[in-house]
């Protein structure tokens, strides 16, 4: 997939765990680790939003593209 999610950066960078952000967010941890695992093919942009407000960041800080010539070179 051309679109990577970088929520496991934001993550350790707010130094928090999954388990307290899907409290926060009120989603299940299930979801949110589909999310951060790339496996979620969406997103509610609701809840794009209620993570952003929790981890203090714009939705460009969690979702990144990566053209398909460089997926290769970055995993």
């Amino acid at each position: 997939m051309a679109i990577v999610v970088n929520l496991d950066v934001m993550l350790a960078q707010r130094k928090m765990r999954l388990t307290e952000l899907a409290d926060r967010v009120g989603i299940t941890v299930a979801n949110l680790s589909n999310l951060k695992t790339g496996k979620a093919r969406a997103i509610r942009f609701t809840t794009l939003e209620a993570i952003c407000e929790v981890l203090e960041c714009q939705p460009g800080d969690l979702l990144e593209h990566v053209p398909p010539h460089l997926r290769s070179v970055r995993t």
